[in-house]
Parts: structure tokens; sequence; C-alpha cells
């Protein structure tokens, strides 16, 4: 059980700054999951905590000791990397009792806590086998096993499945989520760019961006209401429709003349009367967009693609000047609508505006 505080902590690398202002509090028995493309720093985020690079400003405490200068074998936590790092030479069983072995501890402590790691992870018919003798997704159990005979504080977790292929990659991932259950006192922290892995494991997901933390909230509360657009486009696949427009009517709800096709489309979003002629961006999300014959719509255009995936069609819609392709999902197979001028819109309460890239909801 451990409660993790990370004030004001940065990251620099001589003059080249990496991180800045990271303030987060994740409580006892938490999976958080950090987010954010490639390069943001969420590995390097890991990693200080993980005691494995050094913090260079702020504090990071765990149950109210200040941790920033223990060693990391002193700070209670276990870490299990992206390639799973087990000994070639060594048996499932001998890898996973290898850090017990090292701490001194006896034959029967190291049984009983190898035993109870390998039936939770349902390795226990692989105990007596080498690493090479087994798949990936089971390489990567016995390297968290590894991590649960220690008994940590803290589990964290550095991209685990990246390195699978995508059917290991749903099994191991629901492994993952029926292990934390079973140890609902192990506060956890995963990195991912798995958008699904984040929606699907998380308490709380942390959206790493320009050097800092972008929004941090449940996984609904990040897709429903995301801050800005860059959470918005970074939540969600395929990423939320951006589309130009100009408030029109204020009020407890927003009315906006979308420039692409020249229609208006409502949001229960509120906004101030000196709101009206502000130039803002609706967001709407692939599967809100809806076929509609009505005035009010968010778009109109041409269906340039289609991809039929059996349960939903994709359609795509090209727009000028180069700007990223209008998408909307529809449940069901839509094969005769390429090259078909169709009208788009959304319920009110799926529509999203953002005024200089910070959502109405929250300003």
């Amino acid at each position: 059980m451990a409660e993790l505080v990370l004030k004001d902590v940065a990251k620099s690398y001589g003059e080249v700054n990496v991180l800045n202002n990271i303030n987060l509090e994740i409580e006892t028995g938490e999976l958080i999951v950090f987010v954010g493309p490639s390069g943001c720093g969420k590995s390097t985020l890991l990693r200080m905590v993980a005691g494995l690079e050094k913090i260079t400003g702020g504090d990071f405490s765990i149950d109210g000791e200040r941790m920033n200068d223990v060693p990391p074998a002193q700070r209670g936590i276990a870490m299990v990397f992206q390639t799973y790092a087990l000994y070639p030479h060594m048996t499932v069983r001998e890898n996973m009792a290898f850090a017990l072995k090292i701490a001194g501890q006896s034959k029967d402590e190291i049984n009983q806590a190898v035993t109870a790691a390998a039936d939770k992870l349902q390795l226990t018919e692989y105990l007596d086998r080498l690493p090479k003798a087994l798949s990936g997704g089971q390489r990567q159990r016995v390297a968290i096993g590894r991590a649960i005979v220690r008994d940590p504080k803290v589990y964290l977790f550095d991209e685990p499945l990246s390195n699978l292929d995508a059917a290991l990659r749903v099994a191991t991932r629901i492994e993952i989520a029926q292990l934390k259950e079973q140890m609902p006192d192990s506060t956890m922290i995963y990195v991912t760019h798995d958008q699904v892995e984040a929606m699907t494991l998380a308490t709380r997901i942390v959206v790493l961006a320009n050097k800092g933390i972008a929004q941090v909230g449940t996984p609904l509360e990040l897709y429903e209401r995301p801050n800005s657009e860059f959470v918005a486009k970074f939540i969600g696949s395929p990423q939320m429709n951006l589309l130009d427009g100009e408030i029109v009517e204020a009020g407890e709800k927003t009315v906006v003349k979308t420039a692409q096709g020249g229609g208006t489309i409502t949001s229960d979003y509120p906004s101030r009367p000196d709101d009206v002629g502000v130039k803002v961006s609706v967001g709407v999300r692939p599967e809100d967009m809806v076929q509609t014959e009505a005035s009010d719509f968010a778009f109109e255009g041409t269906v340039s693609i289609t991809e039929a995936l059996g349960e939903v069609t994709l359609m795509y819609f090209n727009q000028p000047d180069g700007a990223e392709p209008v998408i909307a999902k529809l449940p069901g197979v839509h094969s005769n609508l390429r090259g078909q001028s169709l009208r788009l819109s959304a319920p009110s309460n799926k529509v999203h505006v953002f005024r200089d890239g910070v959502s109405l909801h929250y300003q």
C-alpha cells in the first residue's frame, strides 16, 4: 500500500529541459496510466519514480517520505520493463525467485512467494521451463511474477505489451486487469502509447504533452470532457474531428456556424454574450456523427473513401487546403456511400467547442 506525491517535479539533461511542473497525487490502490506522444517524457517520469533517473527539480514522496535521493532498491518499487529481461539459463521458478534469493530470504519463504505468484499468473505448470520454451505472453507474465514476489509498495510497468502481437496483447491486457482485481490495494503506474490499454486498465489517465501534464482524469472524463484540442484528438480512435467555426448564438447552449458547409450546430456547452462572433473549433467524434437532411449540420461533403470493418463503416471526407479529412463512423456496413454527398450532424451533448485550443467547458 502506497500513496505517491509528485510536487513541482522537473527533469533536465544539462540545458535541455524535458519535464516541468509535474504535480500529481496517486492514491493507494490506483492504476495510473501515463500516455502521450513519443518523446513527451512518460518513460522518463516513470524512471524518476523508480529512481533510475535523477530528479532535477521538485519533490517526490511515497507515504510521506521524500524519495529524491533514496536508492532504487530502497524505494519499495518493482518494475516490469518493455523487454522481459529474463535470465535465459534460469527456469521460470529461478527467475522469479532470484531477487528474493539475493535478499537472503529462506527457501520456504521463497517457495511460498513463487507458488502464490505463479498461481495468480497461471504459470504453475511452466515453473520448470526455460524462457526459450515460453511464448511472448508467458515470458511477460514471468516478468510480472518476478515483480509480484517482491511484494513491493508500487508496481511500475513500462510499455509491457508493446513487444507482443495483437492477439497476445489483448490476452495479456486482460490478465493484467484481472491481476489488479486480485491485488486491490496495490498501487500501479503503467506507461503505454496504446489508447485501448489506457482506457481499459486505468483508474485515471495522465496525458503528458509540452513538457508537462495536459490533463488528468478517469478514462471517460478524458473521452467525454477533454480540456483542450490536444487531449480531444489524442484520446479516441479515430481521433476527434475539428471543424472551424464561429459562435452565432450564446447562452446556456452555444450555436456555431461551421466554415465547412456553412451549416450551424448546437452544443450543450454554455457561452457568454460577448462570445458571439468569436472564432472557435467544433469537435465531434467520428462515432457521434449522424447523417441528416436538416438545415442544422456540422459538415457537408463528398465521401472519398469508405472502410467497411463489419460492425462499423468508416467514411472519409476530404477537406480543402490539405486539412485533415473528416471521419464518420456509422454502425453496420455501408458499401454504397462512396462518392455521395452527405450532411453530418451530432447530438448537442456530443458537440465540443474549443476557443484558442481550450474547451469552453473549462473556461
